[in-house]
């Protein structure tokens, strides 16, 4: 087995940001999206990004070349045989992420660990697609990941001491510190943050303040570092809401019922972020156009 070496399947926002993130620690990281077409333009992302942090003073030319020579693309799940965590980083759509799973279980060796980003669905249920339950584990990282401290590390039910004991280690070489969290629906930061987000958007609907002002209250008055409708943006409006849905289904409470707001800005498409228009506008490297707020 190749040591200091990990994969990823799903190379979307959260991929690309695991990737980074890894690859920065020193790991050789091997990527793996629907195909390698949609693989290579998420590498292209990821190099922007790169390439703006330079601009910024925060990253030198150096450490992006060392970067992206450690993220190497591969076409078949076969290519992920070798490695001792393989990380799924697709949608948060229980069939899909299962599939990936029982897919990873069938070519990864028995003492390959597998670890999920859900921000919702149960660690447990994934973890029944496989023949390992005690080494799947759940790994859920906050955007963006490389600068966000904390990852929260969920224990299904038939997750080891062994597997918990190498993941916390795994997020140390990370420069993160992990929380053990026990399985609950929306372990611990999304279940509290989407509450915030939904009541955010509420007071926007309502008229009782700009965006821009619900998050200027938020950040000086509160101390946050970003608003929770910039944060919505970022993580993408419809996104917020499959996982609203999520939680309102298995809680019953009505804390998580989606905004009337959030669901017609959906409508329209205006993701966040993504589609360059959420509760602000954005341009196409994903900065915040001034004005562009509602």
């Amino acid at each position: 087995m190749q040591e200091n070496t990990a994969a990823i399947v799903g190379f979307g926002t959260m991929g690309r940001g695991l990737a980074r993130t890894l690859a920065g620690a020193g790991i050789e990281v091997l990527v793996m999206d629907r195909s390698p077409e949609k693989a290579r333009e998420s590498l292209k992302l990821l190099e922007a990004a790169l390439d703006q942090e330079i601009a910024r003073w925060g990253i030198t030319q150096s450490e992006k070349k060392a970067i992206l020579s450690r993220i190497k693309i591969v076409e078949k799940i076969e290519d992920l045989a070798d490695v001792p965590y393989v990380f799924e980083a697709v949608a948060d759509e229980r069939e899909l992420k299962r599939g990936v799973f029982w897919g990873l279980d069938q070519v990864c060796p028995p003492e390959t660990i597998l670890i999920t980003n859900t921000s919702t669905l149960s660690v447990s249920d994934l973890a029944e697609a496989t023949r390992r339950p005690d080494k799947v584990i759940g790994m859920h990282f906050q955007n963006p990941v490389h600068k966000m401290k904390l990852v929260e590390i969920v224990r299904g039910l038939k997750t080891s001491d062994a597997t918990l004991k190498k993941v916390m280690g795994l997020a140390e070489a990370l420069g993160k510190t992990g929380i053990e969290v026990y399985e609950s629906p929306g372990y611990v930061t999304t279940r509290i943050i989407l509450p915030l987000i939904n009541e955010a958007i509420c007071v926007v609907f309502e008229g009782v303040a700009s965006a821009e002002d619900v998050d200027r209250s938020m950040i000086l008055g509160f101390g946050f570092e970003v608003g929770p409708l910039t944060l919505a943006d970022r993580m993408g409006l419809d996104e917020v809401q499959r996982w609203n849905r999520h939680l309102y289904n298995e809680t019953g409470d009505h804390k998580f019922l989606p905004c009337a707001l959030l669901r017609k800005m959906i409508r329209e498409n205006k993701l966040g972020v993504k589609t360059g228009e959420g509760f602000f506008q954005y341009d196409e490297r994903g900065r915040k156009i001034q004005g562009g707020g509602k």
